[in-house]
């Protein structure tokens, strides 16, 4: 089949480590059958080729946080009939997002010589929030076994089959003692989506959450477990604003905490 045929693929990057992309390029053998069912017409972390659109798939990788960067996902998304974020970047925000709790001018006139040069939104946001996004593939970095499967599923018209339980499932089928309940360690696994492969826990750590919140999560009773535990008030805000911390479920929950923590800082207090 002639590349005039393939589907055409796009990789695009905003701000973010890049850590995603290279999952993709770290597929080593099943990027050559990637390579062999689709056109890769514009992926500038793996070749200089930079073919127009329209696009067939555009991945995109990264957090919107300025104004050029507004503009440029709508324009992308214009170009691109199905449209894949990938990574937390994308999903939730990033570890960027972070500023999204703060005044970020404070934040650039501390590291910044003259932050009137410094052309940045005030809150770092997903991709989902400026444009309609087909899916969103979670993780930080992604699972390259679930890339493949989503551009698998894209070839063949279907929906993508990425596990949406926690990483506490993931402990079981790996017959992993919980550190929760053998060494009373904190860990976000209850409330956190699969994908890593339990990989903290796997080594006697809490999960970090990673992949973000999963369906329904009860981030309430986890908060509540840890204080049971010894965790104090800042380290369970600290745990929910990480690298997934500006996704519902975390950000409103952190919220919470934060309330307790100033309950003078809330407007429904006298």
């Amino acid at each position: 089949m002639s590349d005039t045929h393939k589907p055409k693929l796009a990789v695009w990057k905003f701000a973010s480590c890049d850590g995603c992309q290279l999952s993709l390029l770290d597929c080593e053998d099943e990027l050559l059958a990637v390579a062999g069912a689709v056109d890769i017409a514009y992926f500038p972390e793996a070749t200089r080729r930079m073919d127009g659109g329209p696009y067939d798939l555009s991945l995109v990788e990264g957090s919107i946080t300025t104004p050029h960067d507004a503009e440029r996902i709508q324009a992308i998304r214009k170009v691109s009939k199905t449209l894949v974020t990938i990574g937390a970047c994308a999903t939730s925000g990033g570890i960027q997002a972070l500023r999204n709790f703060r005044d970020v001018k404070a934040f650039t006139s501390l590291v910044y010589a003259h932050p009137a040069y410094i052309d940045t939104l005030a809150q770092s946001t997903p991709i989902a929030e400026h444009v309609k996004v087909d899916f969103e593939l979670r993780g930080c970095p992604i699972n390259k076994a679930q890339l493949v499967e989503v551009i698998s599923a894209f070839l063949n018209q279907r929906k993508p089959l990425v596990p949406h339980h926690s990483v506490c499932v993931e402990c079981k089928l790996k017959e992993q003692v919980c550190v929760m309940v053998a060494h009373q360690t904190p860990c976000l696994g209850p409330v956190t989506q699969a994908g890593c492969g339990a990989l903290c826990p796997g080594f006697a750590r809490g999960c970090y959450g990673c992949f973000g919140p999963k369906e329904s999560p009860n981030t309430s009773s986890i908060a509540q477990q840890w204080r049971e535990m010894g965790a104090s008030e800042q380290q369970i805000l600290q745990a929910f604003r990480g690298i997934n911390g500006y996704s519902e479920a975390f950000r409103v929950e952190s919220e919470r905490i934060e309330k307790r923590l100033h309950p003078s800082d809330d407007p429904k207090t006298p």
